[in-house]
């Protein structure tokens, strides 16, 4: 028997499963609310509306799994009442004034961003235990006027130690510089915060914890309870969370956002002159500089400028020293 032949007619086409025809046009959810992302936590988000509504939703897929962080304006759509147990859905973003970011992969210059939309950036660090680090100030006051924020050292427990001297340094450097300690009056501070959105950022065990139990001892009712459906009031170390610094839930009266404590923060994702920029006392020696310095030379007019006449200045070495950190650069 010969082959079969066939033709056109054989062949069998399968239909549509719909008949909708395909459109690469978004929705512009013009009905969609504006909210203020208070934290992320497991594919769950928690949002405050204007009006004090706390809400949990999801996002949409088309934003993608890192489009969202606490300080964020979004829009939102679906169930908006705000009653347990209900879920509703992020569907935009708005643009970002600004953002906290740090770089968690210094080879490849991957930058994950923490919080967006910051007025103030609250460097908590303790007079001792642990002591602080000229480093990890240095790498945050850079990350502060890279991104327009305002910076402010809050250093903690200076009931048990002087806090060392190199922090006055950052005075002179126009940075406000607070002090507290366990039961003191923390009028000063809440001034400082009002009708503002500030960030705490900090090693673990510096007081973040104990000094947002004293500024906003209503957190439970944004956290609240543990939902076992939509994990409504989930929050753990491993995230940050905005909380309002009114009781009556009042955006205007400002909001402060604690982080997890932090280890490194790296600068990779930041231009170096932008990190040379930020040490404003430094601008004027770097710009002695000869063209294409590496600034780890003998000849690099920062290493002149510690060392006049050969007789080193410690304070000033210490500050090159950690712009050349910053910038990674290793001395031969």
């Amino acid at each position: 028997m010969g082959a079969r032949e066939f033709d056109e007619t054989d062949a069998k086409v399968r239909p549509s499963r719909s008949t909708r025809p395909r459109s690469k046009d978004r929705p512009l959810h013009a009905d969609a609310i504006k909210a203020l992302v208070t934290t992320v936590d497991r594919g769950r988000t928690t949002c405050i509306t204007d009006d004090g509504v706390v809400l949990t939703a999801m996002k949409s897929r088309e934003l993608g799994p890192k489009s969202v962080v606490v300080g964020d304006i979004v829009g939102i759509v679906g169930d908006v009442s705000g009653t347990i147990g209900t879920l509703c859905r992020i569907v935009t973003v708005t643009e970002r004034r600004n953002s906290l970011s740090r770089t968690v992969d210094d080879v490849a210059k991957v930058e994950r961003t923490i919080v967006s939309n910051i007025d103030q950036l609250v460097i908590v660090v303790a007079a001792e235990n642990p002591e602080p680090r000229r480093g990890l100030i240095d790498r945050f006051l850079v990350s502060a006027f890279h991104e327009g924020i305002k910076p402010i050292i809050l250093i903690t427990k200076v009931d048990l130690a002087s806090p060392p001297s190199f922090l006055d340094e950052y005075r002179t450097l126009g940075v406000e510089v607070l002090t507290t300690k366990k039961g003191a009056d923390i009028s000063q501070i809440r001034s400082a915060l009002h009708a503002h959105t500030s960030v705490l950022v900090g090693h673990s065990g510096v007081g973040k914890s104990t000094l947002i139990n004293a500024l906003v001892p209503h957190a439970d009712r944004v956290i609240g309870d543990v939902n076992a459906i939509t994990g409504r009031g989930r929050h753990t170390s491993s995230s940050a969370i905005a909380l309002p610094l009114s009781p009556q839930l009042k955006l205007s009266d400002g909001w402060i956002i604690d982080t997890p404590g932090i280890r490194a923060f790296g600068l990779a994702h930041i231009d170096p002159n932008r990190i040379i920029a930020a040490f404003s006392d430094l601008r004027e020696v770097v710009a002695q500089c000869m063209p294409n310095c590496s600034h780890a030379e003998a000849s690099c007019a920062l290493t002149q400028w510690a060392a006049p006449n050969g007789e080193v200045i410690s304070e000033r070495q210490a500050r090159i020293e950690s712009l050349r950190s910053l910038l990674d650069i290793k001395l031969d």
